[in-house]
C-alpha cells in the first residue's frame, strides 16, 4: 500500500512482525499490542527501532508508560464507520504527547484523511488507488475549525475573538 507522510510518498522501511515469528536481529520491526504485553523485555532489548500495532479496541492508557520506547504507533481502522483509532490517536498525540509517528492503516478512505491529521495522525497507508494528489485534496478541504484538536490550528471562536479585539 503507498504510504504517505508530510505530503509525499515515502518507502515504508518498517518490518510487521508477527506474533510467531522470530524476531530479526536488527532494523525497524512492529509488533503487536499482545506481543508487547508478553515479551516486553526481550523486545526492549531489540537492535533497532521498535513500533507498536495499537487494535482499535485497545485502551491507549495501558500503553502510556511504554511510549517513549516507540518511534511507530500503528492504528487500525477496520472499517469505514469505526472512528476509535481517531480518539486513540488524539489522547496519544495530545493528551500523551508521544512525539513519535502515528499511522494510519486499514480502511483509510479518503473522506478521513483530514480528521486523521486533525488528530495527530501524520502517515497514512493508503488503498494503491489513491494518488497524493487525493491526499493533497483531502487536506485542503477545510480551512475553519470549530473545535481545538493535535494539529493547534486555531478554530472559529478564537479567530472571531482576535478580530472583535482588533476592531
Amino acid at each position: 500500500m503507498p504510504l504517505v507522510k508530510h505530503g509525499t510518498f515515502i518507502e515504508n522501511e518498517w518490518t510487521a512482525i508477527g506474533d510467531e515469528d522470530a524476531l530479526p536481529g536488527d532494523g525497524p520491526i512492529t509488533v503487536s499490542l499482545v506481543r508487547w504485553q508478553k515479551e516486553r523485555d526481550a523486545l526492549a532489548g531489540h537492535n533497532g527501532r521498535l513500533g507498536l500495532r495499537l487494535p482499535a479496541d485497545a485502551d491507549p492508557t495501558s500503553i502510556r508508560a511504554d511510549l517513549g520506547r516507540f518511534e511507530l504507533i500503528v492504528l487500525d481502522f477496520p472499517k469505514f464507520n469505526d472512528g476509535r483509532a481517531l480518539s486513540q490517536a488524539r489522547m496519544i498525540r495530545q493528551r500523551f504527547g508521544f512525539a513519535g509517528e502515528i499511522r494510519a492503516t486499514g480502511h483509510v478512505i479518503r473522506d478521513l484523511l483530514l480528521f486523521m491529521a486533525r488528530c495527530g495522525i501524520d502517515a497514512f497507508e493508503l488503498a494503491p488507488e489513491r494518488t497524493i494528489d487525493d491526499w493533497r485534496a483531502a487536506m485542503r478541504e477545510f480551512s475553519v475549525w470549530y473545535q481545538p484538536a493535535a494539529d493547534a490550528r486555531v478554530p472559529a471562536t478564537e479567530l472571531r475573538h482576535r478580530a472583535m479585539a482588533a476592531e
